[in-house]
């Protein structure tokens, strides 16, 4: 069984993502970290995230690297959104999540185009949203409690950014797959969002 959790940054998905595939029992990825990563190695090697050749380099990154710490920080996530507006990078990225996917008893896998690229062929499909104040919000809160200092205003205007870049780029745009359970969780909490999800994945198997 494949599950694709798709959405926004601080949607809530892969805290979704993750609860699903410990419910199902099933591994699961968060390929967000691989683009991450990519955007931290080019970081690292002092390159522009916005050349293609140099992010593409960087796709060849020691599996070491999805171990730091670093990676969760908002710099990163802005790196990672800026190397994943590149195709070649794309490309390179694909296959290593495809065959995530497809590995026996399947998978959960957790970013901005499982449903629609790298799995379109996935049992389950969501798309994990919320408004851009609620994700700012949760972010910041996110990143107070590591005893980070960011105005709430900066994450919010960043989280609009990466949208904008997500959603108008020409390879692989973040859009929810027409066959997609779409979840607002902007009034959820936290366990609320969990059980609902759990819950509208089990109809959804059960009606198939």
């Amino acid at each position: 069984m494949i599950i694709a959790v798709d959405g926004p940054t601080a949607s809530g998905k892969g805290t979704i993502a993750k609860a699903l595939a410990a419910h199902f029992g099933l591994p699961h990825l968060d390929t967000g970290l691989l683009y991450r990563a990519v955007g931290r190695q080019v970081q690292l090697g002092g390159g522009d995230p916005n050349d293609p050749a140099a992010a593409l380099a960087a796709c060849d990154f020691a599996d070491a690297l999805l171990d730091d710490d670093a990676l969760r920080s908002e710099e990163a996530g802005g790196f990672a959104s800026r190397v994943s507006v590149h195709p070649a990078v794309r490309r390179a990225l694909y296959e290593r999540q495809r065959a995530f996917a497809l590995q026996p008893g399947g998978a959960v896998l957790d970013g901005r185009d499982i449903g629609t690229v790298i799995a379109p062929d996935a049992d389950v499909k969501l798309f994990v949203t919320a408004s851009v104040q609620e994700r700012a919000r949760r972010r910041w809160l996110e990143m107070t409690g590591r005893e980070i200092d960011i105005p709430l205003a900066e994450i919010e205007q960043d989280i609009v950014r990466r949208d904008a870049r997500d959603i108008n780029r020409a390879d692989a745009p973040l859009r929810a797959a027409p066959d997609a359970l779409v979840i607002d969780t902007t009034s959820f909490g936290r366990e609320q969002a969990i059980e609902a999800v759990i819950e509208a994945v089990r109809t959804r198997l059960g009606t198939a």
